[in-house]
C-alpha cells in the first residue's frame, strides 16, 4: 500500500477538481429539479436504493452521490480531496438533498469505521476508481468488513484491456501490474473539458482555460483476473461481471464518435473492444 503516493495523488486532485466543477453549469438548481448524473449501467448494478445505507467511496464532488440519494439511499461519500469533499458538502446543503460526506484516504476510513461498527447495504465504485487503488486486496477486505450481511458492492470502470493504448490508440503500456505504478507529470488533466457536455448534464461552461496541473499523479493498474481475485480473497460472492464496447461520459481515444446517452464508441472502421468493465459482488 503506497499512502505516500495517495497523498501526492489527494495534491493532484485539489487542484484538478477546481477546473472540472468549472465547466458545470449550476449543479445544485440541476439537482433540485430532478436532474441525475447517473447512467444506466450503473442503476442496473446497484439495484433498488430506497430505504438503503449506500457507501460511496472516492465519490469525487458528490454529484453521483447525491443522485443516488435522490433515488431514496442514505448516502455517505468518501473521498481524499478535500476541494471535492468541501465542494460536496455545499453542493447538498445548496440542492437540499440530504448526503453526508467525509474527507478521507479509504484505506484509512474503512478500518476505522469497521472499529465502530458502521454498515452499509451498498458500496458503489465507478470510473477510474480502481486505478487509485495500490492495493486492490486490502480495498476488498476493508469494504467487506462495512458491508452487512447480503449488502452488495458495486463497481464500474474503463476497462483496463483499453489501458494499454495510448489516445492515439497504439500499443504502449503493458497490461499486467508489474508495468505500474506509472508516474504522470502533468498530473490530473482537465478531462471535462476534453469530454465536454458528455459530462456535463447540468449544462455545458467554458470555465477555466488552458488548465496545467502543477502536481503529479501515480495510477496503479489492475487486470481483470486482479480484481475478481482481490473481490474472491474477501470472501464476498461474485453475482455479475459484464463488458461493455462504449465508454461513459468519456473519450479516451482520438476521433471517436459519440452516441446517444453521452457514450463513446471507437472510431469508424474499427473492430470493437471492451470499453467497461463492470461487477456486483455481495457479502454472504
Amino acid at each position: 500500500m503506497r499512502r505516500d503516493l495517495h497523498e501526492e495523488n489527494r495534491r493532484s486532485w485539489n487542484v484538478a477538481t477546481r477546473a472540472h466543477n468549472s465547466h458545470k453549469r449550476d449543479q445544485a438548481a440541476f439537482l433540485r429539479a430532478g436532474g441525475s448524473t447517473l447512467f444506466p449501467e450503473e442503476l442496473e448494478l446497484v439495484g433498488e436504493l430506497s430505504g438503503r445505507s449506500l457507501l460511496h467511496l472516492c465519490c469525487n464532488s458528490g454529484q453521483d452521490t447525491l443522485s443516488l440519494a435522490r433515488l431514496g439511499a442514505r448516502v455517505t461519500g468518501i473521498d481524499i480531496s478535500d476541494d471535492a469533499v468541501a465542494f460536496a458538502t455545499n453542493l447538498s446543503e445548496e440542492s437540499g438533498i440530504a448526503g453526508k460526506f467525509e474527507r478521507a484516504d479509504v484505506y484509512d476510513w474503512m478500518p476505522q469505521a469497521a472499529r465502530e461498527r458502521r454498515r452499509f447495504d451498498r458500496v458503489f465504485m465507478t470510473y477510474g476508481v480502481l486505478g487509485w487503488m495500490s492495493d486492490l486486496d486490502a480495498l476488498f477486505r476493508g469494504i467487506a468488513s462495512v458491508l452487512e450481511p447480503g449488502g452488495r458492492v458495486v463497481s464500474l470502470e474503463f476497462h483496463p484491456a483499453s489501458m494499454v493504448f495510448d489516445d492515439q490508440m497504439q500499443v504502449r503500456y503493458p497490461y499486467f501490474r508489474d508495468g505500474g505504478p506509472y508516474l504522470w507529470a502533468d498530473g490530473v488533466s482537465d478531462y471535462v473539458a476534453l469530454s465536454g457536455r458528455a459530462l456535463t448534464p447540468s449544462g455545458w461552461v467554458d470555465g477555466e482555460k488552458e488548465f496545467k496541473n502543477p502536481h503529479p499523479v501515480h495510477e496503479f493498474p489492475h487486470s481483470v483476473s486482479e480484481l475478481v481475485n482481490a473481490v474472491l480473497g474477501a470472501g464476498l460472492e461474485l453475482e455479475r461481471l459484464h463488458e461493455w464496447p462504449y465508454a461513459n461520459g468519456f473519450q479516451p481515444f482520438k476521433k471517436m464518435r459519440e452516441l446517444e446517452g453521452r457514450r463513446f464508441v471507437l472510431p469508424e472502421g474499427l473492430p470493437e473492444l471492451p470499453l467497461m468493465l463492470g461487477l456486483s459482488a455481495k457479502r454472504p
